[in-house]
């Protein structure tokens, strides 16, 4: 291989035209243009706005109501780097003006940005399919009970820290802030239940399939925007080179996985990891156990798309002889991986927050800090779907 050249450009051409160009994979800019103009008609502060108005009393409402936005949000945007982006300028100011300690404020921006790559449409899950050879559309309804859950997850465990360490999460009561009428709740929320319906809905009937729903989804966001007077040929021009941008990455990583991939094989590496783990009779318990540490150990140093396209290859031909769902696989890896984006030295998620916000008052060891537990809740999340695998099928089967 090393002094051929001609067999590695015709592994090259295999690469791409087994990646690539597959006619599934336009629903990454599809999807991410979607994700950027609903982005940009404001769509995310809505949706806060909504639910900042249904916990207003309680005990750590606006971190309960970041959470609920940001899982909402990321069914239309299918980016934590955008929810990240939105919701630290929309949640984190609000919070601190209600005496809410900063290290708690930001800690919940970052948490709940990850629900961007779990619940659909999800370019982890897009990635993830690639590699491993699945169904756009089966990987995105799987994800929707695990995000969720973790969700779900975030909220208890927000309500736990006001009940037992209210020191830590500070704030008060936000008295001041009136209901919100039907016709308002009405009004910012319909806009996104529609995209959710239409894209998820078309998707789960079958009526759509994953490169339909994301052109859906796209015109859909384009009125919106235009009915909303946010999109402006400036805008718009940005929006079409940031999903460029994008999709290169996105682009060459699955090529550079689908060469990678093939390399391994060539090499023989997965057949001597499945000797190795038969000597030495590791149970289904123990393999999870090496998989899970070592995705979290490699989210240190690595983000997110890179975790899954090393570990994925190499797993994958242990996992699939167990007859194991390699959906359910998926699911455990991407959460596994967006363990990664809370830890440091590499959290993106937390850099992010940290150049959005650009407050002197909250240093970069402060989001970190302050993600920390919800790094812990993605961790029992995590446990559970390994334990339970249904939570991730339930909707499959």
């Amino acid at each position: 291989m090393r002094d051929n050249f001609d067999l590695a450009v015709n592994l090259l051409k295999i690469a791409i035209g087994d990646s690539v160009m597959e006619y599934t994979f336009a629903t990454v800019p599809l999807f991410t243009f979607m994700g950027l103009i609903v982005s940009k008609a404001g769509l995310g502060s809505d949706i806060y706005t909504v639910m900042n108005s249904g916990f207003r009393k309680v005990k750590g409402g606006i971190g309960m109501a970041t959470v609920g936005a940001n899982a909402v949000f990321a069914a239309v945007t299918g980016s934590s780097i955008a929810s990240a982006s939105v919701f630290s300028k929309v949640s984190v100011p609000q919070m601190l003006a209600f005496d809410y300690n900063p290290r708690f404020a930001v800690g919940v921006v970052a948490g709940s940005s990850v629900l961007g790559m779990i619940i659909p449409p999800s370019a982890m899950l897009i990635i993830y399919s690639f590699v491993a050879e699945q169904s756009v559309g089966d990987m995105f309804l799987a994800g929707v009970i695990p995000g969720i859950l973790l969700a779900i997850a975030y909220v208890v465990a927000i309500f736990l820290m006001g009940r037992l360490t209210p020191s830590y999460v500070g704030g008060r009561s936000a008295d001041e802030m009136e209901w919100m009428s039907p016709m308002e709740i009405a009004d910012k929320t319909l806009p996104t239940l529609v995209l959710i319906v239409a894209v998820l809905g078309g998707i789960y009937t079958g009526w759509l399939t994953p490169v339909e729903a994301g052109a859906t989804g796209s015109l859909l966001g384009l009125i919106i925007a235009v009915f909303r007077k946010k999109l402006t040929l400036k805008t718009l021009w940005h929006a079409l080179l940031e999903t460029g941008h994008i999709t290169a990455s996105i682009l060459f990583l699955i090529t550079a996985a689908s060469i990678y991939s093939r390399m391994l094989g060539l090499a023989g590496l997965p057949n001597e990891l499945g000797d190795l783990l038969t000597d030495t009779r590791l149970t289904f318990f123990w393999i999870m156990f090496i998989y899970v540490l070592l995705m979290i150990f490699l989210g240190t140093i690595l983000d997110t798309a890179s975790i899954i396209l090393i570990v994925v290859p190499l797993f994958l031909p242990l996992v699939e002889p167990m007859g194991l769902s390699l959906v359910w696989f998926g699911i455990v890896t991407v959460v596994g991986a967006e363990i990664g984006l809370l830890t440091p030295p590499l959290g993106i998620s937390c850099f992010v927050i940290k150049a959005t916000l650009n407050d002197p008052r909250i240093s970069l060891k402060d989001v970190f800090i302050g993600a920390f537990p919800f790094a812990l809740v993605m961790l029992v999340v995590l446990i559970a779907l390994i334990r339970w695998p249904s939570l991730s099928l339930a909707i499959l089967n």
